[in-house]
């Protein structure tokens, strides 16, 4: 005679087993990433403590020597950002003092107006400092920083302008008011100084460049431009063109991650539902796309070509993971979590996660600054690790929650 209610039992332990071996996995999964995480960024600060100065790492050079970088480059705040991350990651007080430093070495950034990149900066720098200890300067920092990102708000086109257009190669381009997908990631440091503020203008000049970036950036398949030039005067589309990317009409794969995670951004301070569908559309391009290796990695360039010999980007994958981790609390559909999990568990693998010791003292390998330029090919770069820090961080916050 059969026993239902004994094999019914019998499934509840295996299936509550199961459960609890996968949550044991993922914790452990979570530690050590953390543990190596820290071994590395201590060896990284300790080689910048023994020198006696403050320096910002942000690669790589030929021979392997560390390539630091001045307070004015738009990579600065990473590299404090990570050691924010590393302390709220560990509870550790003993990266508060390094976080600190690192970040008030940026405070002249706050006044920065030649280019759009200060939300970068601070955003990465003081506003995760803000965030994490609430310490009282920090705000004003930010609200500066914000006021000085707004003064490259041009009022007819409705944008904020990336570059300077009257230099360099940018000017040899013809451009008048490039703006960059990047931006899309800037526009946070306007929402939170809205809120410290108290002044929406902030919070209207990013919903204005989002909604610009929405209509003119994206192609039918979901795919979005590097660069759109407008005319500062009537907000005429004059171009839609490439810096770093292969072609103007190819799909560069750091451009596509700057637009998903700008714009789930977006929806967190708008809940505008328009933001939210198109990252979710941009989700589809990346995941849809036959181009994207199976580990999901992306090659530099969706259509560079000489895939699959063609190097791989690994800060695209971590700014991707971090963002679907984020997507994933917006949306019930379980895709965007399992796809994330699928990234770090990939980063995290040898073929991209450096041993301790080695790579600088950065975490991960094999990321691209800008092929076109011929700039930071296959090598380790500080967003790269910033995101798969905040990834990190935030999947360890999702797990806590469930």
């Amino acid at each position: 005679m059969k026993r239902p209610f004994a094999t019914l039992g019998i499934s509840f332990l295996i299936l509550f087993s199961s459960c609890s071996d996968q949550k044991q996995a993922t914790k452990t999964f979570i530690q050590e990433n953390i543990d190596n995480a820290t071994a590395q960024y201590t060896l990284q600060t300790n080689k910048i403590e023994e020198s006696g100065k403050i320096l910002n790492p942000r690669t790589i050079n030929a021979d392997g020597s560390i390539h630091y970088i001045p307070v004015d480059d738009w990579c600065s705040g990473f590299f404090p950002g990570s050691i924010w991350l590393i302390y709220k990651l560990t509870d550790n007080t003993k990266w508060l003092p390094l976080a600190e430093k690192y970040t008030e070495a940026l405070d002249s950034v706050q006044y920065l107006t030649w280019h759009h990149d200060v939300g970068f900066m601070i955003g990465t720098s003081y506003l995760n400092g803000y965030r994490f200890i609430h310490k009282k300067g920090y705000k004003d920092v930010i609200i500066q920083a914000a006021k000085s990102l707004s003064t490259r708000f041009r009022p007819k086109a409705g944008v904020i302008q990336s570059w300077d257009a009257n230099k360099g190669w940018q000017a040899e381009r013809g451009w008048k008011c490039p703006v960059i997908i990047d931006n899309m990631m800037n526009l946070e440091l306007l929402f939170e100084a809205s809120k410290l503020s108290g002044d929406s203008t902030f919070y209207h000049i990013a919903v204005s460049h989002a909604n610009k970036t929405l209509v003119n950036h994206f192609r039918a398949n979901n795919s979005c431009y590097h660069v759109v030039d407008y005319d500062p005067e009537t907000g005429k589309v004059l171009k839609k063109q490439t810096a770093q990317g292969y072609s103007d009409e190819s799909s560069w794969a750091r451009g596509q991650a700057w637009a998903l995670y700008g714009y789930t951004m977006c929806y967190r301070y708008t809940k505008d539902k328009r933001y939210l569908h198109q990252a979710e559309k941009v989700y589809d391009f990346i995941f849809k796309n036959p181009n994207l290796p199976k580990d999901l990695i992306p090659y530099w360039d969706y259509d560079a070509p000489h895939i699959p010999n063609e190097p791989r980007d690994a800060s695209a994958a971590s700014c991707t993971a971090s963002a679907l981790y984020e997507l994933s609390t917006y949306e019930s559909n379980a895709k965007y979590l399992k796809t994330a999990d699928r990234i770090m568990e990939n980063l995290a693998s040898p073929v991209y996660r450096a041993k301790v010791g080695t790579n600088g003292y950065f975490i991960l390998m094999h990321s691209v600054g800008s092929l076109p330029h011929h700039t930071e090919i296959d090598v380790p770069l500080n967003y790269a690790d910033y995101y798969f820090l905040e990834a990190l961080m935030r999947k360890k916050e999702i797990e806590t929650i469930h």
